[in-house]
């Protein structure tokens, strides 16, 4: 007869519509008991908590947030890198029913006002000194705030009776495993789950609520039964605060049993690839462009002999793309051979990176460039397109081999529509939909029509065979010599495509033609310098370089060959870069922030239209 401490072998639950994240880590408790679930650090270093252990960690802090009186429906922030004590707090947050939000590091103090003030959350965690110091300047102005928890305990105010130790809440109170019991059975799938904050310092956020079952279908989404291996293993780099970060990071996890590796902070994020060895990976243009740099470096160095079969197994591969992104059928008797090039010269390559076992690798942010997207297809690493939103917890459509080329376009997730609007915008319908977005007194607010659809805000196109198209964000949109309405997505992802540019912005809204902001690739335009026999590799120098200009200019003309006359690009400004998040161009996902970028560089912008 089983004991209180083993509970009885029951079949495993297995991933459904109607599944919860409490019920699947339930299930993984009971079932995998000593498989990996979570691990930080690498080598001799490494920690890992097991599935039994992460969930009974969850258990004794889902107790102590409990005893501050958090309870269904209330509203926990939390300031944490990626670390188990995040998962863990979200996880026990999911138990009470309260909804958990992260907060991003490149948030702004008034951003961060915004979120705390719009979510009334009771509860803040946070990790060390350095968060509790981003948020002393207006932690006294939070009325609904009555307990700061911190991680690390030297981080506390002593004089302020709000601040409490993790641990101490961790064990607060004695187990109580039936009260537990009942709590992670009592989740419903169409609960709210978590929230994703989209903050703005000068007005109301926008907080989305994601309720179990948008997140599971995700999960089914993107579950293969006779490829995908089990227990996948991936790495969460991405922020929480978004929708990649939070629901691939860490309920997609929970849904398939996987294992995580946790990296904290992104410089560290090839050691952590190398110790995890992903089957999945989910990452913007900047990580892929890195990552194809890695993979020829790692080339570079191997014997002579060596690297030209190699490289040569790269080009047959890239053919391979090239033929089914036009539609065409492969001879029945080139998958062997292929394979045997794969196993025997590609994937060995790709080890150097920590890809070897990767099966499914999408791309987070605008399109990859051609020469990146093409440089990583050389080394048998296909990396899928997909239009994503907060809304949806993640991807709604994700591109197949057929999608190869420049551009998001694909497929819907099953069960997932998307249609679009008489004024062109693209509709969304399906169980990844979120519940809407969160009011300040409360209530949830839908984000759908009376037929169920929700508003993107972008602009597409869905053919016949329901291949969509993805042009740009609406509110993006120029209107060119005040009567021409034109998408700056698809400019900038062809001027994208030389190997010297790593950004582009368009522009062109109220002016009369369009003109162009084109970044120099960091780790492409000096490797491009030196193939073309320059003598300098300083993105400053080159960026002015007679011979740099005179490529830029042959990109420009290519990218307006494929445009339309009133869409073609009149002028062009080169700059060094790099632009990145932290300097405040790019927006998370490595889309580039169009107010910030119209702001700085006003006087490039208007020299270009004198």
């Amino acid at each position: 007869m089983p004991t209180k401490e083993q509970p009885p072998r029951l079949a495993p639950e297995p991933l459904t519509p109607a599944s919860t994240i409490p019920g699947l880590l339930r299930r993984n408790a009971r079932h995998h008991a000593d498989r990996p679930a979570l691990t930080l650090g690498h080598g001799a270093d490494a920690v890992t908590l097991s599935w039994a252990q992460l969930r009974a960690e969850t258990a004794a802090l889902t107790r102590g947030l409990g005893a501050l009186g958090l309870k269904r429906g209330d509203r926990m922030l939390v300031g944490m890198s990626r670390r188990p004590e995040h998962w863990v707090t979200d996880l026990a947050a999911v138990h009470l029913g309260v909804l958990s939000s992260s907060t991003c590091d490149t948030w702004t103090p008034g951003e961060l006002e915004a979120v705390a003030r719009h979510s009334a959350a009771p509860v803040l965690v946070l990790e060390d000194e350095r968060e509790v110091r981003r948020w002393l300047p207006f932690l006294d102005g939070l009325p609904a705030l009555r307990a700061v928890i911190v991680l690390d305990p030297a981080a506390a105010l002593a004089d302020d009776p709000r601040f409490v130790g993790y641990a101490a809440v961790r064990d607060a109170v004695r187990p109580d495993d039936t009260a537990f019991e009942a709590l992670a059975g009592s989740a419903a799938p169409d609960d709210p789950l978590a929230l994703l904050y989209t903050p703005r310092s000068t007005g109301a956020p926008g907080a989305v609520v994601l309720t179990h079952r948008n997140v599971v279908h995700q999960a089914l989404a993107h579950t293969e039964p006779l490829t995908d291996p089990d227990h996948r293993r991936s790495v969460a780099h991405l922020s929480p605060a978004r929708a990649a970060g939070r629901v691939l990071g860490l309920y997609e996890p929970v849904c398939a049993a996987g294992h995580v590796t946790l990296c904290p902070d992104p410089d560290r994020l090839l050691p952590s690839l190398l110790a995890a060895r992903p089957h999945t990976f989910f990452a913007p243009p900047p990580v892929w462009d890195r990552l194809a740099v890695a993979l020829e470096t790692h080339l570079e160095s191997l014997p002579r002999e060596h690297s030209a079969a190699v490289a040569q197994a790269g080009r047959t591969i890239l053919e391979v793309f090239r033929l089914r992104a036009a539609g065409k059928e492969l001879p029945p008797d080139v998958a062997v051979p292929l394979a045997q090039l794969d196993a025997t010269l590609l994937r060995p390559v790709r080890a150097a990176v920590g890809a070897d076992d990767l099966h499914l690798a999408l791309n987070a942010g605008p399109p990859l460039s051609t020469a990146t997207r093409e440089r990583l297809a050389g080394f048998g690493l296909p990396v899928r397109e997909v239009w994503h939103l907060p809304e949806t917890a993640g991807p709604v459509v994700v591109s197949g081999p057929e999608g190869f080329g420049a551009g998001t376009a694909g497929t819907p997730l099953p069960g997932v529509e998307v249609e679009e609007s008489a004024e062109g915008e693209l509709l969304v319908r399906g169980p990844v939909v979120c519940a809407g977005h969160l009011r300040p007194d409360g209530a949830v607010e839908p984000a759908v029509d009376p037929q169920g659809r929700l508003a993107s805000g972008w602009t597409g196109t869905v053919d016949t065979r329901g291949t969509v198209t993805v042009t740009g964000r609406a509110r993006d949109l120029l209107v060119v010599d005040g009567t021409r309405t034109v998408a700056p997505a698809p400019i900038e992802a062809l001027l994208r495509a030389h190997p010297l540019v790593g950004h582009a912005l368009a522009i062109g809204d109220r002016r009369a033609y369009v003109t162009a902001l084109l970044v120099l690739d960091p780790d492409t335009a000096p490797r491009w310098a030196r193939e073309n026999g320059l003598d300098a590799d300083d993105p400053a120098v080159l960026a002015g370089h007679p011979r740099v200009l005179a490529a830029l200019d042959e990109a420009v003309a290519r990218a307006n060959a494929g445009l339309p006359e009133w869409g073609r690009v009149r002028r062009y400004h080169a700059l060094p870069g790099p632009w990145t998040v932290e300097t405040g161009e790019l927006k998370a996902g490595a889309t580039p922030d169009r107010r910030a970028l119209a702001e700085r560089y006003a006087a490039v912008v208007d020299s270009l239209y004198a």
